[in-house]
């Protein structure tokens, strides 16, 4: 299985999460800024081609009522984008309260939110990207289960 690649985006800076190449674990990558979009994408680009990435997972931050706010608009246009210019599939993953979770990991491994500054997006990235592999795998076992119990 080819990677897949978990993307936090943010105002100021942007985490990247990598898969195993089973498909079973994300790992913290990188962190980019977020100031100039279309160099953030040349990165990305050059990154799916450099892992053999063959989909790209972008936190879709709703607000809690699941509306759409300004991030949720600004992570769906920057999906297009990539869109644009990858070969590969973009989806979008909800990613409420990742970065919360990204906190609190961290500091739970003793880290400070200023030593974790460059870390939390990764984090997040790396949230977002495994939840997303566990509802793959969910999807799989469901669907191996439906299938041994019709033959």
């Amino acid at each position: 299985m080819k990677r897949l690649l978990g993307i936090d985006l943010g105002r100021a800076r942007v985490g990247l999460a990598i898969s195993d190449e089973l498909g079973f674990l994300a790992h913290p990558l990188e962190t980019l800024s977020a100031e100039n979009a279309d160099k953030l994408a040349q990165r990305i680009v050059a990154i799916v081609r450099e892992k053999n990435v063959e989909r790209v997972v972008i936190g879709l931050p709703r607000n809690m009522d699941g509306s759409m706010g300004p991030a949720a608009n600004e992570a769906l246009s920057f999906a297009k984008k990539l869109r644009e210019q990858l070969s590969c599939e973009v989806v979008m993953s909800d990613e409420r309260l990742t970065t919360v979770a990204a906190h609190r990991a961290l500091r739970e491994s003793g880290r400070s939110s200023r030593d974790s500054r460059q870390s939390v997006d990764q984090v997040a990235a790396q949230i977002i990207l495994q939840s997303y592999l566990d509802q793959l795998q969910m999807q799989a076992d469901a669907l191996a289960r439906k299938d041994s119990r019709s033959q």
